[in-house]
């Protein structure tokens, strides 16, 4: 732009010079063509992204292809599959069967419309909630597909045809769709994967759920409360196996308690649609039949459509972008955010990741990193959060630690609540007590993981649980009585070693 600007004014005919800059800029305001960033995809990354550049002056546009904001995580994902987890436990009255003991049965003849009204309510109001955000921040939202002319320049396939978009920064934060493996007959009637679930037309009887990740692990819980008989097939020995082993083995038990059947080491072959059902053949040999399938079992970088090698660009062995530690690209002025980079993939991040990337391609003296310390919210039934190191990984690093606990049914707010098998495990170093790892599994599990989080993060002790004052009856005294019992253990392993 500044090079343009100064071959116009080096002409000899000034006053026509400054006529034509005065066309230039005229153009540019109608055709909307020019803007400081844009962004490619309107989820979490992408619209934190665009508000914290808009916030600071710059001139901002987002893409957006599909028929609403918000990305996986507003429309398929994140809020979907947690609101769902709610309406699973009011129609199951699984939280006051811990109460009165009392097993309610569902609401006769529960439609999928009577299940799903308040997920459609509440994924309304965030896509309200992020369109008033891109509108208060002077955001142009441009709603087509997006793809790579050359580094700086996008065309946009809209309804009424194509345009053009030139940026001086591109942050990509297109995010990821569900891996579908030729072997599984998906029709989105029977088979569905992450993406196409809640499209289901009723509630199946028995499901099948392919994948012991986080998305699988969620889904299982919540139709398994509901009463639909669920196998969950994995590859691996266990489920969710980045936490802390004995919290994994706490969530398979309570999901075995109501009724859950696990097929561990096992993988589907091929999954075949039949007018009775579906037959999913494993690798064993063994054929598990069911009424639905949900595969869940690994997504991938959303970015065929975007021509990246024109941008100079590829994605990486695992399907997804590069990125260094400020998000920044193999090209110095193209940036990426969120699911499209892989790990950790969460919202929480991903917001996080957007903000910082524009802070830093534009010099904002602002948010310049991502915390390093990450809390992991898995809303199951019951909820899991962890944050630091566990029991497996301190082994692995070859580092001397201790371990407290609290149970819930040791708390009076976990009777008050009906939730007496949660828990809270706190990992600190033998040598100073220093807080290495905190993991909940439990009611409010993602809420009561930041009070750990913050003494991890400052770098501080288990006193400094033992010092506070908790109000009464709270499950966040847990923290207190696992300090309690990690000073037990290790007075007690001193005296072990004397």
């Amino acid at each position: 732009m500044a090079s343009l600007f100064e071959h116009l004014f080096d002409c000899k005919d000034r006053g026509t010079d400054r006529v034509i800059v005065a066309c230039f800029f005229v153009e540019l305001s109608v055709t909307s063509t020019y803007f400081d960033l844009i962004v490619i995809g309107s989820g979490p990354a992408g619209e934190k992204a665009g508000a914290q550049a808009a916030y600071f002056g710059k001139r901002v546009a987002v893409i957006e292809y599909a028929d609403h904001v918000g990305g996986s995580c507003i429309n398929t994902g994140t809020i979907p599959s947690k609101t769902l987890r709610e309406s699973a436990l009011y129609f199951s009255g699984l939280k006051q069967r811990g109460l009165y003991g009392i097993d309610y049965s569902l609401k006769e003849n529960l439609t999928v419309q009577d299940f799903m009204h308040h997920e459609r309510d509440v994924v309304e109001m965030e896509r309200k909630r992020i369109l008033k955000n891109l509108t208060l921040h002077h955001i142009e939202l441009v709603h087509g597909h997006a793809s790579f002319e050359d580094p700086h320049t996008l065309s946009v396939a809209c309804a009424d045809g194509k345009r053009q978009l030139r940026g001086d920064v591109i942050l990509i934060s297109t995010g990821s769709k569900p891996y579908r493996p030729p072997e599984i007959a998906f029709d989105d009637v029977k088979v569905f994967d992450s993406d196409t679930f809640l499209q289901m037309d009723r509630i199946p009887q028995s499901l099948a759920v392919i994948g012991g990740g986080v998305i699988g692990c969620e889904y299982a819980s919540v139709f398994i409360a509901l009463g639909v008989d669920v196998v969950l097939v994995d590859g691996r020995d266990r489920l969710l196996p980045f936490l802390d082993a004995e919290v994994s083995e706490r969530l398979r038990t309570r999901l075995a308690g109501l009724g859950m059947q696990f097929w561990f080491n096992e993988r589907p072959v091929k999954i075949s649609v039949a007018p009775s059902g579906i037959d999913a053949e494993m690798k064993s040999g063994k054929v598990l039949q069911t009424e639905a399938v949900l595969f869940a079992a690994g997504r991938r970088a959303a970015v065929d459509a975007l021509s990246l090698e024109k941008a100079g660009l590829a994605v990486n062995e695992r399907g997804y972008l590069s990125v260094d530690e400020n998000y920044r690209t193999a090209v110095p002025h193209i940036y990426a955010a969120g699911d499209v980079i892989g790990f950790p993939a969460l919202a929480s991040t991903s917001m996080e990741q957007g903000r910082v990337a524009v802070c830093h391609a534009f010099g904002f003296k602002y948010k310049q990193r991502v915390a390093s310390m990450l809390p992991v919210g898995i809303y199951t039934i019951p909820e899991i959060s962890a944050v630091g190191e566990t029991e497996e990984s301190c082994r692995e690093k070859k580092i001397d630690y201790c371990v407290g606990r609290a149970l819930y049914v040791n708390n009076a707010r976990g009777h008050i609540i009906g939730d007496t098998a949660g828990m809270i495990k706190l990992i600190f170093a033998r040598a100073d007590k220093k807080l290495l790892g905190v993991s909940i599994i439990g009611e409010s599990a993602t809420e009561l993981i930041h009070i750990g989080m913050l003494v991890l993060d400052n770098n501080r002790t288990i006193d400094e649980f033992i010092e506070e004052v908790f109000n009464y009856p709270t499950l966040s005294e847990c923290y207190k009585y696992a300090a309690y019992d990690g000073l037990g253990n290790l007075a007690g392993y001193k005296l072990r070693e004397g």
